[in-house]
């Protein structure tokens, strides 16, 4: 009976998880029609951001009243979160997808798990095992046929200077959010980051670092024409609320490794809803290319789960009779 409570447990977190991955794969499509209408990525993160704190303060605000002593020790890695996972990482996407297809852009940004197998080789002198190794060299062969050099599809230079930047702000994400001995609750996390977050962006653009451009002009989703608000409540609720919440329930319900595995999946979902709302799919090449760099991040994920020691019960011993 314990055995089923856990699958049943393990399968409801399994859909929670593909759930929050669904929902991030939106941003890219939602985001790109509103740039095509008319708005910055600058203009576009802001409200994001300050949209998704907005529907995140309340939960946020009763984390912090219960965790004081954390958010006082550690409210720097809140706020450095805020700036790099969420302000600059989004808006390097952003860019990104301005400049190339959602997919590819998003691809790009997946880099992340191989440049953190790099920088653990490089800061600790951690030789990665043969199984990384070898998904590396794929997820790079991956990548070469996303850029289809030799093929006769333009690439933007532009776009993916942003989408590699945008994968090293992931892989800084990754660091801080594997982190558990800070006790600041991933809803504070994500919350108090989307709040910093916003006042970053909306900074940025006073000092007019980053142009900030807003428009009510219709914009076209899924061959429609709407109003300028139904791209950005997508964006908001789906992309950003929805699916931070749905991510820390699938973190609690199948633990970081399995959920970070899972969220894999918000690529192929990406490529599906830009083919569904954008009517943009990439090149067949490039489609190999994808899937050779989701191939290479799986092996070194299963590298990583594979080498996670395995904690032993060490033996009761009998206390000593006086």
């Amino acid at each position: 009976m314990r055995s089923g409570a856990l699958s049943a447990s393990a399968a409801s977190g399994l859909g929670i998880a593909l759930f929050s991955s669904a929902a991030f794969g939106v941003s890219g499509p939602f985001a790109k029609s509103m740039l095509e209408s008319g708005w910055s990525p600058g203009g576009a993160v802001s409200l994001r951001l300050l949209g998704g704190a907005v529907v995140l303060a309340l939960p946020a605000w009763l984390a912090a009243r219960r965790h004081r002593a954390a958010v006082r020790r550690h409210w720097g890695r809140v706020a450095g979160f805020g700036l790099v996972a969420m302000a600059v990482c989004q808006l390097c996407y952003f860019n990104a997808v301005a400049h190339l297809s959602v997919g590819v852009a998003l691809l790009l940004e997946y880099l992340a798990p191989v440049l953190l197998v790099g920088w653990m080789w490089l800061r600790g002198g951690r030789r990665p095992r043969v199984l990384t190794v070898a998904g590396t060299v794929l997820a790079v062969a991956g990548l070469l046929l996303v850029l289809d050099l030799a093929g006769g599809t333009r690439v933007s230079l532009e776009g993916v200077l942003w989408g590699i930047g945008a994968a090293l702000c992931l892989s800084f994400y990754f660091v801080v959010s594997a982190s558990t001995d800070d006790g600041v609750p991933p809803v504070l996390m994500a919350g108090g980051g989307m709040a910093v977050g916003a006042v970053v962006m909306f900074a940025a653009g006073a000092a007019g670092l980053t142009p900030m451009r807003y428009s009510t002009a219709d914009a076209t989703v899924a061959g429609a024409t709407v109003p300028w608000f139904v791209p950005l409540a997508g964006l908001v609720l789906f992309a950003t609320a929805l699916s931070y919440v749905t991510g820390v329930m699938a973190a609690r319900s199948l633990g970081s490794k399995v959920a970070s595995f899972v969220s894999l999946t918000e690529v192929m979902f990406a490529v599906v809803f830009a083919w569904l709302l954008l009517g943009e799919l990439p090149a067949p090449v490039q489609l190999l290319g994808g899937l050779l760099i989701i191939a290479g991040v799986v092996l070194v994920r299963l590298d990583e789960v594979r080498a996670e020691p395995v904690p032993l019960v060490a033996p009761a011993v009998a206390e000593p009779v006086p």
